[in-house]
Parts: structure tokens; sequence; C-alpha cells
């Protein structure tokens, strides 16, 4: 029933300012509670165990990573070894078309979309600049048509029928950061496919936000971070999905200990020889073998920080308990809701104030976020005085982007932010 959706997701687990609506999860998480406790666990191996720590104590340091994995599965969708614990969100855009994006002189383009978050374009270009390729022929950008704010998924399947021959990758995002946009990933991914493209997503807004089946989807890659909706802190370590299809496949990546599997990461180990071990050739000579871990993990570089995996693991705990289904269902109340308010106590009003919505209406195509132009006022203006009465949001141009968590936030947080809308003058 709904009030099992609303009740199931409404634990207190973050201790917000009473005073504070904080509507910015989608660009920083709040700080759960139990966070504290993980952190001082760590803390307390590390000083009673010193280097033991790496094979002994809570969670042994040698496998940090390994207890955010299962919960990862079940929010990507994801099967065994189909999940990697790794850097950040940009460096895993480039480790990933490191592996991915192989140009060749009849398909070298690259699709992403128009107002992407900036760090997605600059490691779009770059990548296309390493390779010899030229950004303003081999980077093609998605658009809305005019006067529309999202992009359909017609134009979308339209454009890979059109150019797919052309096109090396596809790299959108699962959900758009400027708009909100949750795109239809397993159509856009089977006809991508279809054209012989790579299949990439950006999930950065999506994980934790949005129920992902990227196995089932057939998905090749995606990369995310865990500070936004998996509310793990400002540069927590991100992670990558890397389909079972491709764990056969040899890519070229840059290799590191921490993609040798666990049972040999320690070992100085030439000369041993099985499946799994790939020869690195150094002036024709065998100088080192190494033990390549299976699928996602066998991508990963450096030791991730045992305190970041501690962060994120405590995170992910909570969606385990909740469950991203229950998560989803409270999501679409509350961004109806709110919607719903703004449409008839704003919009209806005589106040100058008049709000677009950029985001899709549908809420089967939006997450938690909605995108609000403001008309009729002046946006900054207006957002700083959202400030001043207690309301974080976010601010870019002339569109204020909300988003109203499950995890943590309530109706009576929606009906206050446009009550506040109603009263402020400007």
């Amino acid at each position: 029933s709904t009030g099992e959706v609303i009740d199931a997701a409404d634990k207190s687990h973050t201790d917000p300012d009473k005073d504070c609506i904080y509507f910015c999860g989608h660009s920083l998480g709040l700080q759960p509670k139990r966070v504290r406790k993980s952190i001082d666990n760590w803390l307390k191996d590390w000083a009673e165990l010193g280097v033991r720590g790496h094979v002994h104590g809570t969670n042994p340091f040698a496998k940090c990573d390994y207890p955010c994995i299962p919960p990862l599965k079940t929010l990507l969708g994801a099967k065994d070894n189909e999940v990697g614990v790794m850097n950040q969100l940009s460096s895993n855009i480039h480790f990933m078309m490191i592996s991915f994006y192989r140009p060749t002189k009849e398909r070298f383009k690259i699709l992403y979309e128009d107002r992407a978050f900036p760090s997605d374009g600059y490691a779009i270009h770059s990548q296309i600049r390493f390779h010899g390729y030229d950004p303003t022929e081999a980077a093609i950008l998605l658009k809305p048509r005019e006067n529309e704010t999202y992009i359909r998924t017609e134009d979308i399947l339209e454009l890979l029928k059109e150019q797919g021959q052309s096109i090396a990758l596809v790299l959108l995002s699962g959900i758009q950061f400027y708009t909100g946009q949750f795109f239809d990933i397993q159509t856009i991914t089977h006809a991508a496919q279809q054209q012989g493209c790579v299949a990439g997503w950006d999930l950065a807004h999506a994980v934790g936000n949005v129920p992902l089946q990227l196995h089932d989807w057939n998905v090749d890659f995606a990369v995310f971070c865990s500070y936004k909706y998996l509310n793990s802190g400002a540069g927590c370590v991100g992670g990558i999905f890397v389909h079972s299809n491709h764990f056969d496949k040899q890519y070229p990546h840059l290799d590191g200990w921490w993609g040798n599997r666990y049972e040999t990461r320690f070992e100085m180990r030439p000369g041993k020889y099985n499946f799994q071990i790939e020869k690195i050739v150094i002036n024709n000579t065998i100088e080192i073998e190494m033990d390549r871990d299976i699928g996602a993990s066998g991508f990963r570089v450096s030791n991730p920080s045992i305190h970041q995996c501690a962060v994120f693991a405590a995170s992910l705990e909570i969606f385990e308990e909740v469950g991203i289904d229950k998560l989803r269902a409270k999501s679409k109340l509350l961004t109806q809701y709110l919607q719903y308010l703004i449409e008839n106590e704003i919009n209806q009003s005589s106040n100058n104030l008049k709000i677009q919505f950029i985001t899709p209406s549908d809420p089967e195509q939006r997450g938690a976020q909605l995108s609000m132009r403001i008309s009729g006022v002046d946006g900054k203006k207006l957002f700083n005085e959202l400030e001043r009465s207690g309301v974080c949001s976010d601010l870019r141009a002339d569109v204020i982007r909300i988003a109203p968590i499950p995890l943590y936030n309530t109706f009576m947080d929606v009906y206050q932010f446009v009550s506040l809308l109603k009263t402020i003058k400007i």
C-alpha cells in the first residue's frame, strides 16, 4: 500500500538541520548516521592492527571494496563479477573509454547528449583527440527539438538509424544532469547495438534513484559515482559495470595490482600460468605475470581508500534495508505532489512568478529531480531568497534544480517549499 511505501522509506537515517529543507541530494547526498561508526571501526583496526589490518579486523583492508558489491549488484541489476568499485566518475569514464572506444577510419564518432555534466564532455573530447580525431567531426551532440526541453526517444533512434554506422560509442546519461530526464536505457542500448555501436552509460544521477537492470538490458558498460543518491560524501569512490558478454574478450586497458585476483595479489609469482593469467611483454621478453581478476574487478588499478569504502558500504546497507522499489514508489509520489502544487498553487496564482518544468511530466521518464525554469521574476534572486529561507537547492542559469529524496525528504518538505514560493517577495 501507499502507506507502507511511505513508512518504509521515511526512516530517519540522517541528521539534517530541522530548519532546512534539503532538496539538493541530486548534487550531494546527506550523511547517514551510521557512517561515523563505520569509520570508527576502520580507524580502530588501523590503530590496533597496522599492516595486519590488510587481512584481519572488522573489514580487512585488502577486501575493503567487497562489502559494497552485493548491494550494488541489486541497485544496478548486475550479475556476478559485473561490478567493480574503483576511482571516481570522470576517471572511470576514461578507463572505460580506453577499452570500449576503439575508433576506426569508418567508425569513430561518439554520441552524447547536450547539457551533459561538463566533465563528461571534457572526457569525451579528450579521448577523441587522444585517438587523433577532431571533436568537431567525431562528437555528435544530441539536442531536443526546437521549443522542447528534453530529448525524444524516437529522435535518438532515428539518429542511430541514420548515422549509426559511423558511431563507435554511444555514451549517454541514465538520468540527464540538467533536465532530470530518465532515458529509456534498454531501448536505446538495443538500437545502438543493432547498428554495431558500443552502448555505455553514465549513471551518476540514476544509481540509487531509479531501479536499473543493466544485465538484462544488455548494457555494455556503465560508470557511476557514490556521492549523490548513494550518500557517500564528496569525492567518494565510484564504480563500473561491465557486462559478462565482454569477459572473454581481449580489450586494451591499463593494469594495476588491484586488478589482480585477491588470492595472489600480494605474491611475486613469475612463471605461474592458468587461463586467467595475461602475459605483459616488455622488449619481447616475459617480465611479469598478472593473475587478472574476472570481469569488472579486472579493470581496477589501485587500492581504493579504506575509509571511502567504509562510508560507501555503510550507506549501501540502508538501500538493502529499505529497497530501491519502495524508494522509487515514494519518489514518484513526491514529484507528482510537488508538480501538482506548483501547477495549481503557483502557476494559477496572480503572482508574477511562473514555473515551467523542463523535466518530463511522465513520472516514468524522470527520477527524483525536477528542473524548474523560472520566469516573471529574477531566478537568481528567487534562489537567494529560498536559501535565506532555509531551502537548499541548485541554480543553473534560469533553472532551479530540486530533488525531494525519498530516503530522507517528506511530503511536508514539499508542502513547505511551495508555501515559501507563494510568500517570497522579489
